[in-house]
């Protein structure tokens, strides 16, 4: 492994460039002026912001690259989306699922992302599409990190041996367990549904991921049952609600009051602003709802929330490049939170964040840890953010896995 040092970063919202030394895969010196040493590789970046790597905390990477697969959902609805992936996984092979998994995953490390958290639906009862991810987290760990996520996309009490397949795939190694508490037939089914996922995460030690609430109907209200059994089992860091679409819907002084116990709990939040401001609100003539969870009132109230992309080119996202600049920019612009500051912090929701929800250790630019980190064509993540600036390196363990030429336009008038 060749040491390595990387001259005139500025890391994260540093107004100063400085350097990274990195030796064994760690960085091992931060600072400005570091020598080069007899066999270091340097390489300078000319002044251009340098963070860790992004992390992608809410996709379905079984599903990606399917839209049209065996037809388009024309409502642009969730629940068509479903019915639609429901005929298209019938023809999954682990072939079809490598393939297309692969190539899902090399256009996000393009776009800087090292770390990925999958969900993968095991209502299937073969449970293809979760073999065919546990091969490729293995395939794949020295580039990109795979967290998979047992998810029952019809869900576990509504579906027929819900329960034993969630249980089989804990047993073949998942990180996390999932639920669908919305989808439910019942609410009786809900909190049911909730109340085992729990207990299968505790039994094998597991992360938790539920797509908690991923609907209009304010009586929607899975969000209360996880975060009570967090706080119950004292877990909270370990458990995350993503969407919680509902919420945008909750009356204000229910949500004062469910917002208690949400802090208290201490659990994570991943909100997808692209695919759920085009999924939700499908029912509403006007006033239309954006469906969007309340990022805002949950991050000033010091909870953890992340950005996913959710869906790239499948039944519920026809677009879809990976970008997560892309998701960022909508979700700022979607929640209205676009004070100076808030901008400035917003990579945050794909980083730090994010590393929160995937109880991520050992991330971050610091002396001691791997030299994971992605270099922007950019001096700050403002102009990064505004101009899409491109990832022009990304390292792993100090390893080059992305290289690209910084963009030059030349205006001629």
């Amino acid at each position: 492994m060749t040491d390595l040092l990387v001259r005139n970063v500025r890391v994260e919202s540093a107004t100063t460039p400085c350097d990274l030394r990195v030796e064994g895969g760690r960085f091992a010196e931060i600072g400005p002026g570091l020598e080069a040493r007899r066999g270091e590789r340097v390489i300078d970046h000319g002044g251009r912001l340098a963070l860790p790597p992004f992390i992608e905390s809410h996709v379905h990477l079984d599903s990606a690259l399917t839209a049209g697969q065996p037809r388009y959902n024309e409502s642009g609805t969730l629940f068509e989306g479903i019915q639609v992936w429901s005929e298209r996984k019938r023809t999954l092979t682990v072939e079809d699922v490598k393939e297309r998994v692969r190539r899902a995953v090399r256009q996000q490390a393009g776009f800087g992302i090292q770390y990925v958290r999958s969900h993968v639906d095991v209502t299937d009862p073969e449970l293809t599409a979760l073999r065919a991810l546990l091969e490729l987290r293995e395939e794949l760990r020295d580039d990109v990190t795979l967290q998979l996520v047992a998810f029952p996309q019809e869900g576990i009490e509504s579906f027929p041996d819900g329960r034993a397949l969630m249980r089989r795939a804990a047993e073949m190694g998942v990180d996390a367990i999932g639920a669908i508490p919305h989808f439910e037939f019942t609410r009786e089914y809900s909190v049911s549904s909730l109340d085992f996922a729990v207990e299968l995460a505790l039994e094998f030690g597991l992360l938790i991921d539920v797509h908690c609430d991923e609907i209009d109907d304010e009586a929607s209200r899975g969000l209360e049952t996880l975060a009570a059994r967090a706080y119950e089992a004292g877990i909270g860091e370990r458990v995350t609600a993503s969407h919680t679409t509902a919420m945008h819907s909750y009356n204000n002084a229910y949500f004062i009051r469910l917002l208690r116990l949400l802090s208290m709990s201490g659990i994570n939040f991943v909100s997808n602003p692209l695919v759920n401001t085009h999924l939700q609100g499908r029912m509403d003539t006007y006033p239309k709802r954006r469906g969007v969870t309340r990022v805002k009132e949950l991050t000033e109230a010091g909870l953890n929330v992340s950005f996913g992309q959710d869906d790239i080119v499948d039944p519920w996202n026809p677009l879809g490049t990976g970008n997560l600049r892309d998701v960022v920019l909508n979700g700022l612009y979607v929640t209205q939170m676009m004070g100076r500051s808030e901008i400035e912090q917003s990579y945050r929701f794909i980083t730090h964040n994010a590393a929160r929800t995937l109880h991520l250790d050992d991330y971050g630019i610091a002396v001691g840890n791997s030299a994971n980190f992605i270099v922007l064509d950019a001096p700050d993540w403002t102009e990064a953010l505004a101009f899409d600036a491109p990832v022009v390196a990304s390292y792993r363990a100090g390893r080059e896995l992305v290289r690209a030429k910084p963009v030059r336009r030349e205006i001629l008038f």
